[in-house]
């Protein structure tokens, strides 16, 4: 589809905006660098960012000869974002201040069997009230909702259009939860999300391509072609979990057999810790997450099940990113979410080694494979950033009144984490 002027003055104040926010405070001059666009234009744009409350003038650079270069940052106090992640068992919602710093946190779970699209609503709107109370942010304040839904999604329709975890089907969220929360609100998925907080924060900051890999209860891929998000064309790329694995495998929740997200997700590495010690302690039922943690503790511990679990588990995840390797050739590759994070190296160390084994020499050679570096939620981070890009989108016409300054945030490790090797 065409874009408009309008569309391409967006998106240029957005890039300009994503790049003052990781690498603040910076000059004109750098942001034309880092965007590839003219000075001229980068002076124009963060001038209109300045009018628009989201930048501040950060003094001037050291410099060895020569007129000072002017920097700019974000105006943190010009406003809040939010940020949810919704997932099968929980829903966990941030609000963050225009430099990204983390202001409060609220985090409830969803009950086994609680799934009914007037459930999970109702805990995304309660997650997001509590968290706001937390924050000291008032209406006026809030630019906006990021929503992460598992699944795939109708971004611009607002619509849950199918989340195989929970039966979803064409489900109307935003205007479901516009009828509990008064702010502008934006849909998208944790393979987004994830991808984009990495773009702007983590390991695949500066990089041109990179796959970040969603592991939990369902498996993704969030992809960076060219610097760019990709969505593809209905915005249903990266739904590399439900691609086989196994011929006539083990059954997905999608319906098919044999996917990758079958063996790789919270509900197969379970399933494999069954069938080689049933009766494990390790084991949960009711409770995947305390099985998952458990495991991931037990593999750094040595215990013998959990260690060949964790082993078969990365085998399995290597054999799969290995195809992604070969095709995408891309420079990093992050293993990310909650899964990754609890079984930590011992699976970054199996994934490794059978992506060494299986992937061509060439693509392999430049990639790079890590556990996310990020130290809060990406999927809360990637959201909020969706928010921010609906507000350049559709400003509001209208004053708002700064957070109160003598509020301090929690410090925005994410903001200068380096890339792993």
């Amino acid at each position: 589809m065409k874009r408009s002027s309008r569309d391409i003055r967006t998106a240029n104040r957005y890039q300009v905006l994503r790049h003052v926010i990781a690498e603040h405070p910076v000059s004109r001059s750098a942001l034309a660098m880092r965007t590839g666009l003219s000075l001229a234009t980068v002076a124009t744009l963060t001038g209109e960012l300045l009018a628009l409350g989201l930048l501040t003038e950060a003094g001037h650079e050291d410099s060895a000869g020569g007129r000072p270069r002017a920097l700019v940052a974000p105006d943190a106090g010009g406003g809040a974002l939010v940020g949810v992640d919704v997932a099968e068992t929980y829903v966990r919602a941030e609000v963050y201040d225009l430099a990204f710093g983390v202001l409060a946190t609220a985090q409830e779970q969803l009950r086994p069997g609680e799934r009914a699209p007037g459930e999970v609503v109702g805990r995304i709107a309660s997650s997001v009230e509590r968290a706001l109370d937390a924050s000291g942010a008032e209406g006026d304040q809030v630019l906006g909702v990021g929503v992460s839904m598992p699944g795939m999604v109708d971004r611009e329709g607002g619509v849950s259009v199918y989340a195989a975890n929970w039966g979803w089907h064409d489900v109307p969220l935003l205007r479901l939860l516009g009828e509990r929360l008064p702010h502008p609100l934006h849909l998208d998925n944790p393979l987004r999300a994830c991808a984009v907080a990495e773009l702007w924060f983590g390991a695949a900051r500066g990089c041109e391509d990179s796959v970040v890999v969603n592991l939990g209860t369902g498996v993704g891929a969030g992809l960076v072609l060219g610097g760019e998000l990709h969505r593809g064309k209905d915005n249903s790329a990266g739904e590399w979990g439900h691609t086989p694995l196994v011929l006539d495998g083990h059954p997905c929740l999608c319906g098919d057999r044999g996917c990758v997200e079958a063996y790789v997700g919270a509900h197969g590495i379970m399933r494999a810790l069954r069938e080689l010690a049933p009766g494990s302690p390790l084991h949960h039922p009711d409770d995947q997450t305390a099985t998952i943690e458990a495991l991931g503790r037990a593999a750094a511990d040595g215990d013998p099940v959990a260690v060949r679990v964790v082993a078969g588990t990365g085998r399995l995840l290597g054999a799969a990113l290995a195809g992604l390797v070969n095709l995408l050739n891309p420079e990093v590759v992050v293993l990310s979410s909650w899964v990754a994070s609890a079984l930590g190296q011992q699976l970054l160390d199996a994934v490794r080694a059978t992506v060494a084994e299986r992937a061509l020499a060439r693509p392999l050679s430049g990639t790079s494979i890590v556990l996310c570096p990020l130290s809060s939620d990406p999927v809360s981070l990637g959201a909020a950033t969706f928010a921010l890009e609906g507000h350049l989108a559709a400003p509001r016409n209208r004053t708002r009144r700064r957070r109160n300054s003598a509020h301090t945030p929690q410090t925005p490790q994410h903001s200068r984490t380096a890339r792993t090797p």
